[in-house]
């Protein structure tokens, strides 16, 4: 399980490095695709997998999971960790995020997202205000 938040410098060359404390969870390869909000998600192997399978009871016959399907798929790299702890980010994983140079890498549960900082900011300030509120739609989850 991921939780937690970590700063990082993407370096010119698009490498991160990923959270000591996410390491072990995500192994020594894991992908990385197009996130929501603005957001890179990251999975470990098998979470991936689990994905993979849900994926695919998506009904084809429907346009919208193809175009979703495609989409996520399109973008999904495999990524391996260096010696150093770092990944190295493809230039359209980089453009989806709107990666410059300080990023925030935060631990939601069976994933990783990677977020540009002022993205993560403007997210982080817009829930914490509405934090009350969207905890009461949670009840619709059984939460």
């Amino acid at each position: 399980m991921f939780m937690g938040e970590f700063k990082h410098n993407i370096d010119p060359k698009g490498r991160l490095i990923m959270p000591s404390k996410f390491r072990d969870g995500l192994g020594d390869k894991f992908v990385v695709t197009r996130g929501m909000d603005g957001c890179l998600f990251g999975y470990p192997q098998d979470e991936w997998a689990k994905l993979e399978e849900k994926m695919k009871e998506m009904p084809i016959a429907n346009k919208q999971a193809r175009a979703f399907v495609r989409f996520f798929y399109s973008a999904a790299t495999e990524c391996e960790l260096d010696k150093q702890g770092r990944i190295n980010l493809p230039t359209n994983l980089i453009s989806h995020g709107g990666l410059e140079k300080e990023c925030v890498i935060i631990g939601v549960s069976d994933r990783v997202e990677i977020w540009d900082i002022e993205k993560w900011n403007e997210f982080s300030t817009e829930a914490e205000e509405n934090f009350d509120e969207l905890a009461e739609t949670m009840i619709d989850f059984g939460f």
